[in-house]
């Protein structure tokens, strides 16, 4: 074997062991290549040794020594971030703002942290009336996906890109005029001036799908077989009046090699959602039968075959066919008005987590909107239909909105919620455990490993407890700026980023 690198070796002794973890929705020490890590978005991975804090500035060289500051390394960016991180095949993948251009989606080199490229994404212009997006410099929000040697990723312009990661060999800025939307502008086209463009696929101009999104789009998409699953984040129009495009789907399914238009949900959803759509899909496998798991504009928990059905009309895209459905808000009897109404329903903006036949899911809303009255449902995936009565195990009404994922380990599922407070419940009862109550909101979600649950708030507040039955803080990073997305691990790396900063941190032993 003297052929083979040392990494190689290691790769092939993991394969077993890392496809069990994956169906479980566990991740061991390995690459961290999607949203949460893995398809049922159980953000657990099983790696050790770990920090539980960090010096977010390495020492001077010339102060004295006071032990190691865990920093392996960190790296400026821009004003806002909000997509990723994830690291596969020695990269790190990021999306990111860019204030000249709009948003960009940048590959790291994994071990230095250094710039490999970056792919710049031009603010979404156009003349539609009552248009509202893309105008608060948020950037590329979707966390991108890497499947066989593919990147999959949403841009700021709501469209689905396919990504050569390793085409993208320089700074690759696309013919600006190609990319602004409407009438007069033809849609961009893969070639030369697309470097590394496999395939896009516009979810505002494809008249099968024509949304209408509403702020951003966040949709951190779902890759399974040869499918993607995302949702073209529909919405409102700027009054919050209107839902222009209500016949828009919440679902479409894209051949992952071609990016053409396989199948949509027609749950009509649209007819019905209150801001927006800014979830993304799960998988799990029930009874031996894949499942496709949606957080709807609605409230409610749609469960989808992930093999399309037919089409319904002739030449149209095929069917995505509902299986069950669970309404969030009537399970937690929050009813009323949705505007200014801080006891009224919400949409789902978290991704539902799928754990051992139950999925778990919480509502909440733009957290423009403040605090406010929330609800989470744990929910029987085996059964079909309305789930909303038969499929209820329970419902913890005393968490108020959350854009928060849970992260379940041991029996105890950890999350969050805007007004700022941390919480753990018994995954089999809803029975609180702990909550432990921060200085500022919380956009992030939680993460568990080696004994530790890490959680990001809006004050940049790094916060980390025991995972265990009883509270216990083991540390605290106060950072430079928000945390709004969630911190990951790859490779024996804590990975944290701020809207500002994106950092990389190891164990003591680790610390070169």
């Amino acid at each position: 074997m003297s052929g083979i690198s040392q990494r190689t070796i290691r790769q092939i002794a993991q394969v077993t062991t890392l496809a069990t973890a994956l169906l479980a929705g566990v991740v061991q020490a390995a690459d961290w290549p999607q949203w949460c890590g893995n398809d049922a978005r159980n953000a657990v991975s099983e790696e050790t040794q770990l920090p539980a804090s960090f010096l977010p500035d390495p020492a001077p060289a010339d102060a004295p020594s006071t032990g190691p500051t865990h920093l392996k390394w960190k790296l400026r960016l821009n004003t806002h971030a909000y997509g990723g991180p994830v690291v596969a095949n020695g990269k790190i993948f990021i999306g990111t703002n860019d204030r000249e251009a709009g948003g960009s989606i940048v590959a790291l080199d994994e071990p230095t942290g250094r710039p490999l490229w970056h792919l710049n994404i031009p603010r979404m212009l156009t003349e539609w009336k009552d248009f509202n997006y893309d105008d608060l410099s948020l950037g590329v929000c979707s966390t991108p996906a890497l499947n066989d040697h593919r990147l999959y990723v949403v841009t700021n312009r709501d469209e689905m890109l396919c990504l050569d990661p390793d085409g993208l060999t320089h700074t690759a800025e696309p013919d600006v005029a190609r990319l602004i939307a409407g009438s007069q502008q033809p849609p961009m086209t893969t070639d030369s001036s697309a470097v590394g463009i496999v395939w896009r696929f516009d979810m505002i101009m494809e008249k099968d799908v024509a949304a209408w999104p509403q702020d951003a789009a966040d949709c951190s998409v779902l890759v399974h077989g040869d499918h993607v699953f995302v949702s073209p984040s529909n919405g409102v129009n700027r009054g919050h009046v209107v839902v222009p495009h209500p016949d828009a789907p919440s679902l479409i399914v894209l051949d992952k090699r071609t990016g053409r238009l396989i199948a949509r949900d027609f749950e009509q959803v649209g007819h019905r959602l209150f801001h927006g759509e800014w979830s993304s899909p799960a998988l799990g496998e029930v009874n031996g039968k894949s499942l496709v798991f949606y957080g709807a504009g609605d409230g409610v928990c749609y469960a989808f075959d992930p093999v399309p059905a037919a089409p319904a009309i002739e030449g149209g895209p095929g069917v995505l066919k509902c299986v069950w459905h669970f309404d969030v808000n009537a399970a937690a009897k929050r009813s009323g008005a949705y505007k200014n109404n801080p006891t009224g329903p919400s949409e789902a903006i978290a991704t539902p987590v799928f754990y051992r036949n139950r999925v778990y899911l919480g509502v909440g809303q733009d957290p423009r909107h403040g605090q406010g009255r929330g609800a989470l449902a744990c929910i029987d995936a085996t059964g079909c239909g309305d789930l909303t009565a038969k499929g209820l195990v329970w419902v913890n009404t005393d968490i108020d909105r959350s854009l928060t994922t849970v992260a379940i380990h041991d029996g105890v599922l950890y999350t969050a919620d805007f007004s700022g407070r941390i919480f753990a419940l018994d995954a089999d009862t809803g029975r609180e455990l702990w909550r432990h109550t921060t200085d500022g909101p919380i956009w992030s979600s939680p993460l568990v490993a080696d004994g530790k649950v890490y959680v990001g708030t809006d004050t940049g507040v790094l916060w980390t407890f025991a995972a265990s039955r009883e509270l216990k803080i083991l540390g605290e990073t106060h950072l430079d700026s928000p945390i709004s997305t969630s911190p990951i691990i790859a490779n024996g790396v804590l990975y944290v980023m701020t809207q500002r900063w994106l950092y990389a941190a190891v164990a003591a032993a680790n610390t070169p």
